[in-house]
């Protein structure tokens, strides 16, 4: 970074501190040797967990207990703290009086759940750009996959080109992102809800790279559902929520059948089973709840909401900036988006070097600078292969698996980061691609397994 690109970002400071965080004074050994703190800068796979979160839950462990049916203490004070979570996340989400709050595995989970639950012949509407998440899970439905748009405003027309051709007396449904895995820009939710709305269909949002950067707002949006995972939102692995409308999911089939799910169930003379299944979120809960995983998402809301989303996406946005000034230094890295350099984004940062394989590049990072990227297609292959142009790239010293036949092999990679990167991290990230581009890499790697790993 030039003496001048310093002084103009330096000049707009970070407005807060970031959040602690477990795992920011680890360290790692480098293949060069020696050791160094970890830069973990792959937040949009998984955030690390607040140490707000992780204390909240170390203090609930003892009190342990079976949730909503035991007579206990402890099972009683597990059952308050099950649902004061559920009021946590939908007070987070700015939820409707009538919505329903369900807490599931993951985003993937969510959605997968919401499937299940479409009325017969619903058609869905998808933009390819979208995670797999959300792309694959409407495998009973009529689905109509929507040419990736360049700006937000195509966007909208697209969708509304697409419902306008459909059969206006069946229902429909929606789902977006509100936040891009690849290119972390922000989609028009709000435009694309109204769209939706207009034409009788309802939406779904993808939250999980939006929720813990912005707050999301299910009133202001006005979309029908949100999900999103407590793994991306500073909260342990193993939690997600399913918040929105309740007549889909009340009217659907459980998601799974079994104990929590039933009201009551009674044998028939024949042998067979009459069951009653319960309309509130509990319907599609069944079994055991996950209940250190709902509190945690519901301490992360807290510790998010009180720390203030103002302060926390001034930073970020500070950081995007330190990052992006960075890397446009480099002109051998192409930085990928959809709607443009001006485009309002969350902190996930896409991007390509010449000359280099993308699996190489990230090992790189990792082995001789302790600094954790992601490389690959991002679960997200349609829009990547889209943003890539199907160019091929130099395969280098050592790349990602072979492609599949007739196809070129494409990655990239991602930087990402949130509440908890200090700055330090970024800068160290920055320099080690300028470093890198313009010595190459200190040491030799391999492919094992279709990674790039170092040679030993």
């Amino acid at each position: 970074m030039s003496v001048s690109t310093v002084s103009t970002v330096a000049a707009d400071q970070s407005v807060c501190a970031p959040l602690p965080v477990l795992g920011r004074d680890v360290t790692v050994p480098l293949v060069t040797g020696g050791e160094v703190t970890y830069a973990a800068l792959d937040y949009a796979a998984s955030a690390p967990a607040l140490q707000r979160v992780w204390d909240d839950v170390a203090a609930y462990a003892p009190y342990y207990g079976s949730v909503h049916r035991g007579a206990g203490y402890l099972s009683q004070l597990s059952t308050d703290l099950f649902e004061n979570a559920r009021k946590t996340v939908a007070q987070f989400l700015d939820c409707r009086a009538e919505d329903q709050v369900v807490f599931t595995r993951s985003t993937t989970d969510s959605l997968n759940l919401l499937a299940r639950a479409l009325p017969a012949d619903c058609q869905v509407f998808v933009f390819e750009t979208e995670h797999h998440a959300s792309l694959l899970p409407w495998r009973d439905a009529r689905v109509t996959c929507l040419d990736a748009p360049r700006t937000p405003e195509r966007a909208v027309a697209t969708l509304e080109r697409a419902l306008a051709g459909r059969d206006p007396h069946g229902p429909a449904l929606v789902c977006v992102t509100g936040a891009s895995n690849v290119t972390g820009e922000l989609w028009p939710v709000r435009e694309l809800a109204a769209a939706a709305h207009a034409h009788g269909a309802r939406i779904v949002l993808d939250a999980a790279q939006l929720a813990p950067h912005h707050p999301v707002s299910v009133r202001d949006l006005d979309v029908d559902w949100v999900a999103f995972s407590g793994h991306k939102l500073y909260a342990p692995f193993g939690s997600g929520v399913l918040a929105g409308r309740a007549d889909w999911l009340r009217e659907a089939e459980p998601y799974l059948a079994g104990g929590g799910a039933s009201r009551t169930v009674a044998r028939r003379a024949d042998g067979s089973v009459d069951v009653s299944w319960h309309e509130s979120a509990a319907r599609h809960e069944a079994g055991s709840p996950n209940v250190i995983g709902a509190y945690a998402v519901a301490s992360a809301c807290t510790a998010l909401t009180e720390a203030g989303f103002d302060d926390l996406v001034a930073r970020e946005r500070y950081l995007i900036r330190r990052v992006r000034a960075g890397l446009a230094e480099v002109p051998e890295v192409r930085v990928l988006s959809l709607f443009g350099d001006d485009a309002p984004r969350v902190g996930v940062i896409s991007f390509v070097v010449a000359g280099w394989n993308s699996s190489h590049f990230a090992a790189a990072l990792s082995a001789e600078y302790g600094i954790g990227v992601r490389d690959g297609l991002f679960c997200a292959h349609p829009l990547v292969r889209t943003l890539l142009g199907g160019d091929p790239q130099s395969q280098g010293e050592c790349g990602a698996p072979e492609a599949a036949p007739g196809e070129k092999s494409l990655n990239a990679i991602r930087v990402s980061f949130g509440a908890g990167t200090p700055d330090e991290h970024v800068d160290r990230f920055v320099a080690a691609v300028r470093e890198l581009v313009r010595d190459g890499a200190k040491w030799t790697y391999r492919t094992e397994d279709g990674r790039c790993v170092p040679a030993v």
